[in-house]
């Protein structure tokens, strides 16, 4: 028996079709984004979130008080050892992933794009993603994110994550 390896290159769906002697089998593969995050438009604490074309993040508006802001709950992918990384960023805005278990609590430490990468802590059912004013006195805020989130210890390229569509609030 032969091994097959394939590799995607781009998110997306398609299929394999696979031929051997008179059998023929048609397999599905899903390409997903390597960026783990799920986001979507927001408002709250003073803060708006839309999402552009690309899938980066808009924000716009000043946060009502000093770590106030944004925040997206989603499942939790992956386990393992995870990298937060933001190419693009606003000055004045944090951005961080916590590690929640199956009642909501916080598990662990959080993972920042300080470019540590952090390990998922046992028990962890889901993620939340939060945009926080990290100023004293927030000031208003008008500018595109990119962030990303992604299985191992080594930040690539920022790609589009799969879900642009989830609703964030406070």
């Amino acid at each position: 028996m032969g091994a097959l390896s394939i590799t995607g290159i781009k998110p997306g769906s398609t299929s394999l079709k696979l031929t051997a002697g008179k059998i023929t089998k048609t397999v599905p593969i899903t390409v997903l984004s390597r960026n783990l995050l799920s986001y979507g438009p927001a408002e709250g604490n003073g803060l708006t979130a839309t999402v552009n074309t690309d899938g980066s993040l808009h924000v716009t508006g000043a946060a009502a008080r000093q770590w106030a802001g944004l925040v997206w709950t989603f499942p939790c992918p992956v386990q393992g050892t995870v990298i937060l990384r933001d190419p693009t960023f606003i000055a004045g805005l944090s951005t961080s992933v916590k590690f929640l278990d199956a009642k909501g609590h916080q598990l662990g430490g959080q993972v920042t794009s300080s470019g540590n990468a952090v390990a998922i802590p046992a028990g962890t059912v889901s993620l939340r993603f939060e945009i926080l004013s990290s100023e004293a006195t927030p000031t208003a805020k008008d500018g595109d994110l990119r962030v990303q989130l992604e299985s191992g210890d080594t930040a690539h390229e920022w790609m589009r994550p799969d879900n642009t569509s989830l609703r964030g609030g406070v």
